[in-house]
């Protein structure tokens, strides 16, 4: 009930804004703006939101401070935002998980990703790494696949906790492909990723900067990217759909929203200013060596693209049975 109390408070804020909508945009932001990103700092999401906090403050001419939020998956920091006032001043960067995933993982959110948020821009997206201990016996996707197949039941597969992207893209290709592993749940990647390295678990799908020097060492072997495209830091990796899975296809993204009911000429200001931003050289450098590309998408295909990613998450969340622990 209190959802929906405060969902009609902002709304009725919301109609006030847009009878100003122009004017405040032709003034906006005279105060500097605050960027949730919804986890504790030195994680890929601090590290994207600062850089973008820095360039857009650099083109709107106000200081962006990044203001970390972690908790629940994401939740707690994603949620400030989903209910804050649609003013342009609060902002959240979220990605995948927070937006798409959440809502089914979190029954008791408490605020909609979809209803709640406004996309503002899609800032960048990420493939995932599929990477093997080197003692698998298995130079492809393909044969990782047959090798799976031909030992059900006994082999490890790793993944940064249930519920992640990291579990749940291996989830998706676990169904596309009929496959029988053992799924091991860590808190956290670094965790996940030694037991790899050491042969304690044989198979982990994983964000490529924590994985690119172990690969780079032959500590571990890539043997494909979850991506439409090669990563630009993995040239040499193939797709999955180049090694013969036609019908899968991740892409981690990150994407700034604002509270529903933001005045939809700031939204567009914002959203142009990340466009700018997003074309400047030290920025897709920067993306770069976190394994990712700038995005390309418009504010509307951005939208579109969020409620396809809140079906197609949801379903592979209720599927595969993942609950919090």
């Amino acid at each position: 009930m209190h959802r929906y109390v405060s969902r009609i408070a902002r709304c009725l804020l919301a109609l006030s804004c847009i009878a100003t909508g122009s004017a405040h945009a032709d003034t906006y932001p005279d105060r500097p703006v605050k960027l949730v990103v919804p986890f504790p700092p030195g994680g890929g999401s601090d590290t994207v939101g600062r850089l973008i906090a820095k360039s857009l403050s650099d083109n709107l001419g106000q200081q962006v401070v990044v203001d970390n939020r972690g908790g629940a998956g994401g939740s707690i920091g994603t949620g400030s935002v989903a209910r804050a006032a649609p003013d342009g001043y609060t902002l959240v960067l979220a990605s995948t998980s927070e937006i798409a995933i959440n809502p089914a993982l979190y029954p008791s959110l408490g605020y909609s990703t979809v209803d709640d948020l406004t996309p503002v821009a899609m800032v960048a997206t990420t493939p995932l790494a599929i990477a093997v201990n080197p003692g698998v016996k298995a130079k492809t996707l393909q044969e990782l696949v047959a090798l799976v197949k031909a030992q059900p039941g006994k082999i490890n597969l790793a993944s940064a906790g249930t519920g992640t992207i990291t579990h749940l893209s291996s989830e998706l290709f676990r169904a596309a492909n009929q496959l029988n592993w053992v799924h091991v749940p860590y808190k956290g990647t670094a965790p996940a990723l030694a037991d790899l390295v050491s042969g304690q678990v044989q198979i982990m799908f994983l964000p490529p900067p924590p994985v690119l020097g172990l690969a780079q060492s032959g500590r571990v072997r890539l043997l494909a990217v979850s991506g439409k495209t090669r990563a630009a830091s993995m040239p040499d990796v193939p797709t999955v759909t180049e090694s013969g899975s036609p019908d899968y296809t991740v892409d981690n993204w990150y994407g700034i929203f604002a509270p529903q009911g933001t005045p939809g000429a700031v939204v567009e200001k914002l959203s142009a200013s990340v466009a700018e931003v997003l074309k400047q050289k030290a920025v897709i450098d920067a993306l770069a060596v976190q394994g990712a590309a700038p995005a390309t998408l418009s504010r509307a295909q951005f939208a579109d693209h969020v409620k396809r990613e809140v079906t197609k998450w949801g379903d592979v969340v209720r599927s595969s049975g993942a609950k919090v622990e």
